[in-house]
């Protein structure tokens, strides 16, 4: 059986949010939350949007206007006061085909917002938050089918270049494995010098690393260095000969891993489609594993337990299987990578529905690393979470996606199903 997640012992230690002001306890005219949610001791949390259609990830601009996809309408624009309450909203870009990612670039003049298979820029004016009526194309020719959410990042220090995650195209996506076929990867752009129609997804760029099936959250860290969060497989059995047992409950993992540096290019393999990591060793009977070592589920010829081992690249954490993971934020001092787990469909009891901090620590090399080691089961916390997680389900507990520091730093994110937006922070 797996443990449940406890708080880590070094909590009161490495917690160290920069947040200078508390939220309101309401906003004017937004009713109250659609479901209930609890909070861990010294947060508070209040709803500041309502009635959206399927809100995902956001930015704040330079004149601390919140921008958001709403999936099928594009982005909208909302006005805040000092309490974090929005008083007026508006739709600033309207495409349809917007799905999920949005990123600002650091001078917060260039507007980036994604569909399932292409990439596209908007000038954008943060003192009259204008933007340009005509997009630019930078990145074309991704899959439309499996995992469609292309989540975009600008490197801090690199204002030039544009980090773009591309999903599996299926559960299993064999082909994948050969990172020419640039899915289940994350590449990089250089968007100060785009090609006429902008980059062919699977021939333009370079890899940020592959192998990766679904790797939908992304965070820089102080030194510049890009952490994903991944979504895992589901269904997953272990086949030894004749011998089939469904592991699928508690496995595999969902990961926390290290990208690195993404000015230059990172061919590494981190497992997917053949090698995946453990959360619950108990179910697997015919070898002795511990949580986050590498495992394949039907090892043959080519690929087994070892190879996996020897060749793929491990998390740096685990999480619970089938949270789902979908958005991440490292706060002022890189103390904590927030992480939204959007909740499951593939075990039961359900899990994730819950915005969760994973504890981060700084290395003697200046390195940035999780508190917890990687077969910790314990290293994330609570945060704002659902008072029954095993009764959750899309139309009974609020889904996070998004995720974004204001700069009083306070925590928007996102809920999706629910069409909400909450204003969270540590008192």
């Amino acid at each position: 059986m797996v443990p449940k997640v406890l708080p880590l012992f070094a909590l009161a230690v490495v917690f160290s949010p920069a947040t200078t002001q508390n939220v309101s306890s309401s906003c004017p005219d937004i009713p109250p939350p659609l479901y209930p949610y609890s909070l861990r001791s010294g947060w508070s949390a209040v709803k500041v949007a309502d009635g959206l259609t399927a809100p995902r990830d956001l930015v704040i601009d330079t004149s601390s206007r919140l921008l958001l996809v709403q999936k099928g309408v594009g982005v909208s624009q909302h006005t805040v006061n000092v309490d974090g309450c929005i008083t007026a909203s508006q739709i600033l870009i309207s495409k349809s085909e917007l799905n999920h990612g949005i990123a600002l670039s650091p001078d917060g003049r260039t507007l980036y917002a994604s569909t399932s298979s292409s990439v596209f820029s908007w000038g954008y004016d943060p003192d009259t938050g204008s933007a340009n009526e005509t997009p630019v194309t930078l990145v074309t020719g991704m899959a439309t089918s499996g995992h469609v959410t292309r989540t975009l990042i600008v490197p801090p220090h690199e204002p030039g270049l544009l980090v773009v995650s591309h999903g599996s195209n299926s559960n299993l996506d064999y082909p994948s494995v050969d990172p020419d076929v640039a899915r289940a990867i994350v590449k990089v752009f250089n968007i100060s010098s785009v090609p006429n129609g902008g980059y062919d997804y699977a021939t333009g760029g370079w890899n940020a690393g592959f192998g990766l099936r679904n790797d939908v959250a992304l965070a820089f860290d102080g030194n510049s260095m890009l952490w994903s969060v991944e979504n895992s497989a589901d269904n997953l059995n272990r086949s030894i000969k004749d011998t089939v047992t469904d592991i699928h409950e508690n496995n595999p993992a969902e990961e926390l891993n290290y990208l690195g540096d993404v000015t230059s290019p990172n061919d590494q393999w981190y497992g997917y489609p053949w090698c995946y990591t453990i959360w619950d060793p108990d179910v697997i009977r015919d070898r002795t594993f511990q949580i986050g070592e590498q495992f394949t589920p039907a090892p043959n010829d080519t690929y087994n337990d070892d190879v996996c081992v020897r060749t793929s690249v491990p998390p740096r954490l685990s999480l619970q299987a089938h949270s789902a993971p979908l958005g991440s934020k490292f706060d002022a001092t890189f103390s904590n990578l927030f992480v939204t787990l959007h909740g499951s469909w593939d075990r039961q009891p359900p899990t994730g529905y819950k915005l969760v901090a994973i504890p981060f620590t700084k290395e003697p090399n200046s390195s940035y690393t999780p508190v917890a080691n990687a077969s910790d089961p314990s290293g994330y916390i609570d945060i704002f979470y659902p008072p029954d997680e095993g009764a959750c389900s899309s139309s009974s507990c609020a889904r996070p996606v998004g995720l974004v520091f204001d700069a009083e730093g306070r925590l928007y994110m996102t809920s999706d199903t629910s069409g909400e937006v909450f204003l969270l922070s540590n008192n």
